[in-house]
């Protein structure tokens, strides 16, 4: 019976070690999904920051909402429904990023579609300025013939002096 005692004991021994040997690991993991979360995350303290990032002195907010990240993350929760409780929580201005959908895809789309179609009209303006400056110069002023007559006979006149 001592024999299988011992055995026992030495089972468990191994076991409390490698458990702690895992702990450090999963705790790791935990916090770097915690970090990876958090990066989607804005402090709603008013200080414009990513979560993981705000050092506003004083706020109490990012604290509160770390510790919230870190029981949801503890709880081994889907992180899309961690980035939702926050969304229902603290609105959709918890967002470090707008879902591309919806209204929000105009915040997507619009920095490379403003600047093409700026580019366009700066073109389309300057093409119109040229042609109109071309056909000018090509056309030239309108002159009455009875002006151009009196222009020429008056010429005409210097010449012979």
């Amino acid at each position: 019976m001592t024999n299988r005692h011992t055995r026992t004991r030495r089972l468990r021994g191994l076991l409390v070690i490698g458990l702690f040997l895992l702990l450090p690991v999963a705790n790791a993991q935990e916090s770097e999904r915690a970090k990876n979360l958090g990066q989607k995350l804005m402090c709603v303290c008013g200080c414009n920051q990513i979560l993981t990032a705000c050092n506003h002195v004083g706020c109490t907010y990012s604290h509160d909402m770390l510790k919230e990240l870190d029981a949801r993350v503890a709880r081994n929760e889907p992180d899309d429904l961690t980035i939702q409780a926050f969304v229902q929580e603290y609105g959709q201005t918890v967002l470090a990023a707008p879902p591309a959908k919806g209204f929000n895809r105009a915040a997507w789309i619009m920095p490379i579609v403003f600047p093409l179609i700026s580019l366009y009209l700066l073109w389309e303006v300057v093409r119109r300025w040229r042609a109109r400056a071309a056909l000018a110069v090509a056309s030239g002023p309108k002159i009455s013939p009875a002006l151009l007559a009196r222009a020429q006979s008056e010429s005409r006149k210097g010449d012979d002096e």
